[in-house]
């Protein structure tokens, strides 16, 4: 380079090798191996994150998408780069997702700062994947676009319609409690997730596509087009073109994702009845942008926003109702008077510019009027108290109100394989009245695995049982629902009040108060902790580097080590 402005494309962060000349002219000879011609090596670069993988079957479209991706940034003049990143198929990780969500950010991150790209697309769809790219991009800070794959459409059995999961979770209740046989739950097994895409109702999946749309850092009407919905591939197309755009007027990441538009992104979240699991993953990629969420300000929002989505598991409908019925913006234009309406997007534009006009048509079957909402509080509040010190979280949207003032008897599973070995015993020391505690799944415990849904007792639902208060340290997937409190912080795996809790114990959960205790004294509570011995630990790899590091679920399960210095 002859002149002092910044270096662009192939010049870009040049290997060192002490001869910045020698490297320019070693880069550009490999590059040239590709076929590149002398034209387009001195063509700005777009990387294309992808995250294609034969273990994930919600990204299987991802050519199609990447392709697409490459067609708009080589309309808009600049060079496409596809590379690879870790890519997190849900139900096939063991022992959790969860626990690779902050490995694949730090690939994502790394491989953004390491290779020559002006800006970035990222492509991901599945749970873990949304979030780690956002934490991932945030943190290096390059301009990016976030585009999702989409979610699945909808199937049917026996003139139902179906889709993943929620009614997997229906259809296998109805399994245990006897009411299904087994060749009924195996062809119901062959129609709930019928084609490519993330889960068809409001899960973890569809709630970050809603929130990254929301952030501002995917493109309006994005989040909810189906994933074999041509329209995604024409959205894919303008991912790139934008992502030109963010070369030559560059807005950083951190001016997107800010207090503010994270602020909204909680509210939008309430009034889609989102999952439980976007609060970790939100607290997470806001902390990579130094800005820290409030329980007392998630709570003070969730009373003021109503639920308006009537989506699966909270209510009917599924991610095509959603898309048809107006996307994310018609929620957004419901919510107006409560957003932030001067916060950015990747286009440039303000959320006020963005939602200047109402839109042409709105399906109030599946988007309420705010005046009018599924239910005038919002769908997800943080509860504290003797039990958890530090937070917990409840999905109010997907519970029982009938057991929102429970005071009942503890059974308690010490760990996952108690609770696998003993649930369905016929001797098991349970009523419907009961209250199930779940130990030892948190973060640092075992990765913090969706075990937060505890079954229901066989003997139980086969008596007609379909929910009960639990408890735990652990996530739940955003497509479960149920009376369910999880994220118990401090988790019993680092000696948290969880730990304390004993068959027989008395524990009362308050909704109204926002409350979850321990009905022990707490003399009795610090003596029980301090005759438990911590459990043993990983000693190598990643799994090590992951119980040393990871933070507790109110600061996002992010590792220490990840998050911004504090500001001077």
């Amino acid at each position: 380079m002859t002149d002092r402005t910044p270096p662009h494309g192939y010049d870009i962060g040049l290997t060192d090798y002490g001869d910045t000349g020698f490297s320019r002219y070693l880069r550009r000879g490999f590059a040239r191996s590709t076929g590149l011609s002398e034209k387009m090596l001195e063509k700005p670069i777009v990387g294309i994150a992808t995250t294609r993988s034969d273990f994930n079957n919600c990204h299987r479209y991802m050519p199609e998408l990447a392709e697409a991706v490459s067609r708009g940034v080589l309309a808009a003049g600049a060079l496409p780069r596809a590379f690879p990143t870790i890519s997190l198929g849900e139900v096939n990780l063991n022992p959790t997702s969860m626990m690779f969500r902050n490995l694949m950010s730090m690939d994502t991150e790394e491989m953004i700062r390491a290779q020559p790209m002006d800006a970035v697309v990222l492509i991901g769809g599945c749970d873990k994947t949304v979030p780690a790219q956002l934490m991932g991009a945030v943190s290096a800070g390059r301009p990016f676009v976030q585009l999702v794959t989409g979610p699945m459409s909808t199937s049917r059995h026996r003139g139902e319609r179906v889709g993943a999961c929620t009614d997997c979770r229906r259809y296998w209740g109805q399994f245990r409690a006897g009411t299904l046989d087994s060749e009924e739950i195996g062809a119901i097994e062959t129609r709930l997730a019928a084609t490519a895409g993330t889960c068809s109702v409001m899960g973890t999946a569809s709630t970050m596509a809603a929130i990254a749309e929301i952030l501002g850092v995917a493109l309006p009407g994005s989040a909810t087009i189906p994933a074999v919905d041509s329209a995604r591939l024409a959205m894919a197309e303008r991912c790139g073109e934008v992502a030109v755009e963010l070369i030559r007027t560059p807005i950083a990441p951190r001016e997107i994702v800010t207090a503010k538009s994270v602020e909204n992104a909680l509210r939008g979240l309430m009034a889609i009845g989102g999952s439980t699991n976007a609060i970790l993953h939100l607290t997470a990629i806001a902390g990579r942008a130094g800005i820290r969420i409030s329980q007392a300000r998630l709570n003070a929002i969730s009373d003021e926003t109503p639920t308006i989505v009537n989506l699966k598991p909270v209510g009917e409908g599924y991610m095509e109702d959603l898309h048809a019925a107006g996307g994310i913006e018609a929620v957004l234009h419901e919510l107006r008077p409560l957003l932030h309406l001067d916060t950015r997007t990747v286009e440039g534009r303000s959320l006020g510019d963005l939602l200047s006009a109402p839109p042409a048509w709105v399906d109030r079957a599946f988007i309420r009027p705010a005046q009018d909402p599924v239910s005038p509080l919002g769908g997800l509040i943080a509860l504290r108290g003797s039990l958890a010190p530090n937070g917990a979280i409840f999905k109010r949207a997907a519970a029982t109100p009938a057991l929102f003032e429970t005071e009942g008897r503890a059974v308690v599973f010490d760990g996952l394989e108690d609770l696998a070995t003993r649930i369905d015993a016929p001797d098991l020391d349970v009523a419907a009245g009961d209250i199930l505690v779940l130990k030892n799944a948190g973060p640092v415990a075992t990765g913090m695995p969706e075990a937060g849904y505890l079954p229901i007792p066989r003997k139980l639902a086969q008596q007609g049982v379909k929910d009960m208060v639990r408890i735990s340290d652990a996530r739940m997937s955003g497509t479960a629902f149920g009376t369910i409190v999880l994220h118990v912080s401090p988790e019993a795996g680092v000696g948290g009040p969880l730990a304390a809790v004993r068959n027989g114990d008395r524990i009362r959960l308050s909704v109204a108060e926002k409350r979850i205790d321990l009905l022990v004294p707490q003399e009795e509570i610090d003596r029980r902790l301090a005759a438990i011995a911590p459990p043993p630990r990983p000693r190598r790899g990643y799994r090590a580097l992951y119980a040393r590091s990871v933070l507790q679920a109110e600061e996002g399960c992010d590792f220490d080590f990840l998050l911004p210095p504090p500001e001077a």
